[in-house]
């Protein structure tokens, strides 16, 4: 069943990412209007381990958007006016150093942002300067690591994932500049989807499938479309059950650290 906004609440939010296109079936979809237009698709909204959970695809049904095109702003301020608090984003990557083949999967707790052009703020009037310093809310990587434990996946925990702006992949020179700085991973979505979350209070996490090696790490091969698409079909299950687990770990309530990240400033309006 799909509706307009019929006041549904969640208070968990999934984004999937490349082939991570539903969550759970039998829910009922949302369409939900934002002031910064539509979000990348309707919100499922459904009950997965008791907890009211709403699932976006990142990148629309059938992968319609491109990095680049997605509507960041729209798909933060979509899940927070359901009642979301918390975010778990699943995401596909490539791999910047030899010991994280495909199939690794990574929880990751750094960012670099080295994409361009993007709407990567809410606060376009005022002072409004929100702590950015650890990108990623430690409540949902204990989780997202708990719940890989718990279902046999040796998540690698922490890493750092470089966004670039897409959607092409990198030339080997970025790839091996990447790796000489020491980041771990490669992705085109994780920025600006992490910092609008912080800037919405909201408790955001990421969990990364290592999909290929970049071009930089593997001096006889590039990535391919087909290869990383392919990649993350086979691990979709392991990635699925994975996020399920932890969302049944993540605390309950709005007390974690982000919500408190907006205290003392001045919003030049107010949130959902």
């Amino acid at each position: 069943m799909t509706a307009q906004n019929s006041g549904r609440r969640a208070d968990i939010g999934v984004i999937g990412g490349s082939g991570f296109y539903q969550l759970f079936e039998d829910a009922e979809e949302m369409v939900v209007d934002t002031p910064y237009g539509a979000p990348s698709d309707a919100l499922t909204v459904g009950s997965v381990q008791g907890r009211t959970v709403a699932f976006l695809p990142r990148h629309g049904r059938g992968h319609r958007l491109p990095p680049h095109r997605i509507n960041y702003r729209a798909n933060l301020w979509a899940l927070r006016s359901l009642g979301v608090r918390r975010v778990l984003a699943p995401c596909a990557v490539g791999s910047l150093q030899d010991e994280l083949g495909p199939g690794t999967v990574v929880v990751p707790d750094q960012l670099v942002d080295r994409t361009s052009g993007r709407a990567q703020t809410f606060y376009d009037e005022g002072a409004v300067h929100v702590s950015f310093a650890d990108p990623y809310c430690q409540e949902g990587r204990t989780a997202l690591l708990k719940a890989a434990a718990a279902q046999g996946i040796k998540a690698v925990d922490g890493g750092t994932m470089v966004v670039v702006e897409g959607p092409r992949f990198s030339t080997r020179a970025e790839s091996q500049w990447f790796a000489a700085a020491g980041w771990s991973l490669v992705n085109m979505t994780g920025h600006p989807e992490a910092v609008l979350a912080r800037e919405l209070a909201l408790s955001y996490a990421a969990v990364a499938l290592v999909t290929d090696r970049d071009a930089g790490i593997d001096a006889t091969e590039s990535v391919a479309q087909e290869e990383v698409f392919a990649v993350f079909a086979q691990n979709t299950e392991r990635l699925r059950g994975m996020v399920i687990e932890a969302i049944g770990l993540l605390p309950e309530g709005d007390d974690y650290p982000c919500a408190r990240v907006l205290d003392g400033l001045t919003l030049p309006f107010d949130l959902p």
